[in-house]
């Protein structure tokens, strides 16, 4: 009898506890709807994250459009209209640039590539290219360091300044002022020294798995993504390094196209926003 009582309490103790759990859930996931996730302040720092409610509409990021927009940075444009923005993430050469870059060419796209230092250094061919059919080019740091533990506004200039001046170097002109935080990873304090500098900053409102050479994803997989979580707005980032983009790249262009999406540029998001 005594052995049932104890039973009996642990019983409604433990559930008790799983009600105070399951409440404070559903508080969280309450306040993070209404009120939103907030930019990081200036002494922590986080990954850049989504979260997909429904199929064809932008996903909650971290933060939100206006937030971000006080730093001159972006994840989204706020509209209904069926327009997107494509841009890569370009860490070394795979040799599956060649076959995105004539993609987009028989689509007539622009696109941006976000390159890091040493990709200019070793295929400034490429980047010409690149800017000859269209492109823009992006700072995505020298180093792909963790920018939001460089406190030091000297460092963080010198980790952008120097893709610039390389980018000088192989073009001849000016780069564009538009950076890509190396894994998403960034601070308030990121966001306001981009900012200073004269950077606006792009994060991203669709991606996938597609960054691992050894693992990449099949085709079904990848439309299985990028055909589902499309949305009117959305900045969209691929990897150039990954083989399966330059094997769909062409059919996936010609899908959203189909499916009433046309494509625009960051620059023509900054103005229309």
């Amino acid at each position: 009898m005594e052995n049932d009582s104890r039973c009996l309490y642990y019983l409604k103790l433990t559930t008790l506890f799983g009600c105070m759990f399951c409440l404070g859930v559903f508080a969280a996931r309450i306040t993070s709807h209404f009120f939103g996730a907030s930019v990081p302040s200036s002494s922590s720092s986080t990954g850049w994250g989504l979260s997909f409610q429904k199929e064809g509409e932008r996903p909650q990021g971290n933060a939100t459009i206006e937030q971000l927009k006080a730093y001159n940075a972006w994840y989204a444009r706020d509209t209904d209209e069926k327009i997107l923005y494509l841009t890569f993430d370009t860490g070394y050469e795979s040799g599956d640039t060649p076959a995105i870059l004539e993609a987009l060419k028989k689509h007539h796209v622009s696109a941006t590539f976000f390159v890091v230092g040493s990709y200019i250094s070793s295929h400034p061919e490429l980047i010409r290219q690149m800017v000859q059919e269209g492109h823009t080019v992006g700072n995505h740091t020298m180093t792909h360091p963790d920018m939001s533990g460089i406190s030091s506004p000297e460092t963080f200039k010198k980790e952008l300044s120097d893709v610039e001046q390389l980018y000088q170097d192989v073009t001849g002109s000016e780069m564009t002022k538009f950076y890509r935080p190396p894994q998403g990873i960034y601070s308030e304090s990121n966001l306001s020294m981009a900012k200073d500098l004269g950077y606006h900053t792009f994060f991203w409102s669709l991606a996938y798995v597609d960054w691992y050479r050894d693992r990449q994803p099949s085709k079904e997989e990848a439309f299985s993504k990028l055909l589902t979580r499309i949305h009117p707005g959305a900045i969209v980032l691929l990897h150039s390094t990954s083989s399966t983009n330059a094997e769909i790249l062409d059919e996936l262009l010609t899908r959203w196209e189909e499916m009433g999406y046309s494509f625009g540029t960051l620059q023509e998001l900054i103005r229309e926003s």
